[in-house]
């Protein structure tokens, strides 16, 4: 494998474990090395992990190459096991390539299924979404790319990948990242037994060539089928549904879309002979979660797995991925690596140290104004002088204690300003809150850090960030892992309490366990 440039001279460096950052460009020769002028994964992998950059014109080639494979793909892609099914990523780069190393290997030892969600929360979108068309673009029949509802103009716009597309490149890269979104396929079928997608089914998906007619080279709708395949989730009581429960609820959490009930998965899934849904979509504590599996013989009518670790820095949850061979359905779990950081928004340093810089200003000029002035000679001077010369320095004292005082209160508005800096900075990085209600803020900085320290409390406090936004609102060390495996019900039965005391025992002791 080719070697990155690096500089002749060795530099000095405060903190010697942490590796410099990659300054220079690759060259076109080298990073389009690939067969028939395919972007190199390897050498793209170990530039990107050095934070290194393309220049425009490169990432707009390997876009534009991208697009022209996606665009001759069907809507709705059949693909035959074995595959590995990914979830989530949000822009989580690092630990994706943590993932290929749980997965077994790269693309064309391993075939890959990706659920969409590539992009936004996590500070290295470009990276992620770059990595996984140039490993398409060399393996298009090993590795399929779905669309998430994250992979459109709106939400990008919302939430961070815009903003890290201006940052470290262009508004017209992030153009060319739009016409490549539009060009992801909706959902895809494996082995005539999985019906994958990134968020569910919708009252008008009667079949899987359904998705077939549908217009995808656009922004999704914020109703209909383009949008239920995106957004819509599992009933809240998935399989103990009352009788009056319509199969498709309203979805008040998504702000868009509906709910499925386990009576409308059963009957698509029959009507389709099809075994289960498979979708991301949703965080799970553990990267994954199994609907319906509590009557014997049956296998989950839902799957959902997660594959970002430790979402948004703040989750603590496991990710997972989906080994499937038509036989066995394996769940691997992994946890997430150390990453580089950035400020909030890309916040620059010298805007985020303003009101720090401010604060010790103003407390430098208090110490000034507080020096004790020496008194004017007062010798040869009539008394009526005398008194004159007392009035004036009173009141020039006077003076400079309103000004102390002016002064203090800056130094106080400042020292507010950073604290609430650093509280909301943290809570930013944690669960992606750019705002908080005034009444929650006066609860104090130690109550708001405990109220998110559990997956479940996280969340609950960034469920707003799971809504559709209002439209006019805009060398990594190897972590051990845990594997859960059971067989497809065409090999044997399985039952709920079989399922639940595997996953328990594989969690807790991180090993593999088959199923009987």
């Amino acid at each position: 494998m080719a070697k990155m440039e690096t500089p002749a001279t060795p530099i000095d460096r405060e903190v010697p474990e942490v590796p410099p950052l990659t300054r220079t460009l690759l060259s076109d020769e080298l990073l389009f090395s690939g067969p028939d002028g395919a972007p190199n994964p390897e050498i793209l992998s170990e530039h990107f992990v050095g934070e290194g950059k393309l220049s425009e014109a490169q990432l707009t080639k390997i876009l534009n190459r991208g697009i022209d494979l996606l665009k001759q793909e069907q809507n709705l892609i059949r693909v035959e096991a074995p595959i590995v099914i990914v979830g989530d990523i949000h822009g989580q780069f690092y630990d994706l390539l943590k993932m290929f190393e749980v997965a077994g290997g790269m693309p064309p030892k391993q075939r890959f299924l990706f659920l969409g969600d590539y992009v936004d929360r996590g500070y290295f979108s470009i990276e992620c979404f770059l990595y996984l068309l140039a490993l398409k673009i060399n393996h298009p029949q090993h590795i399929y790319l779905l669309r998430g509802n994250h992979e459109c103009r709106h939400l990008t716009r919302h939430f961070t990948f815009r903003l890290e597309c201006v940052y470290k490149y262009s508004e017209a890269l992030y153009d060319t990242c739009m016409s490549a979104f539009d060009a992801l396929p909706l959902a895809a079928v494996v082995s005539n037994q999985l019906f994958c997608v990134h968020g569910g089914i919708g009252p008008d998906l009667k079949d899987p060539e359904d998705v077939n007619q549908l217009n995808r080279f656009s922004d999704p709708p914020k109703t209909g089928l383009f949008c239920d395949l995106l957004w819509s989730d599992p009933d809240q009581s998935y399989g103990s549904e009352g009788l009056l429960t319509p199969l498709f609820p309203s979805n008040s959490s998504r702000g868009c879309s509906y709910r499925y009930t386990y009576k409308a998965v059963s009957r698509f899934l029959g009507a389709n002979n099809l075994l289960a849904i498979v979708r991301g979509h949703e965080a799970q504590n553990t990267g994954y979660r199994l609907y319906d599996c509590g009557k014997p013989g049956t296998f989950p009518t839902v799957i959902t797995v997660f594959s970002a670790p430790n979402y948004c820095d703040a989750y603590n949850n496991k990710a997972a991925i989906i080994k499937y061979d038509n036989e066995v359905l394996n769940i691997k779990q992994f946890k997430e690596v150390p990453h580089p950081y950035y400020l909030p928004k890309f916040m620059n340093a010298f805007d985020w140290s303003l009101p720090f810089v401010g604060e010790k200003i103003a407390e430098l000029l208090m110490a000034v104004l507080q020096i004790p002035t020496l008194d004017a000679s007062i010798e040869g001077l009539s008394s009526a002088e005398k008194e004159k010369l007392e009035r004036e320095n009173e009141e020039l004292d006077e003076v400079l204690k309103q000004k102390i005082v002016a002064i203090g209160k800056v130094g106080q508005i400042f020292s507010n300003i950073r604290k609430e800096r650093e509280s909301l900075t943290e809570l930013e990085n944690t669960v992606g809150i750019t705002s908080l209600p005034s009444e929650e803020l006066t609860v104090g900085d130690d109550i708001l850090r405990d109220a998110i320290e559990s997956f479940e409390e996280a969340k609950e406090s960034d469920s707003v960030n799971e809504q559709l936004p209002d439209r006019g609102t805009l060398s990594i060390s190897p972590i051990p892992e845990a594997v859960v495996e059971f067989p497809s019900p065409k090999l044997a039965e399985i039952t709920q309490d079989d399922v639940i005391s595997q996953i328990s025992e594989a969690s807790d002791q991180e090993k593999s366990i088959s199923a009987v």
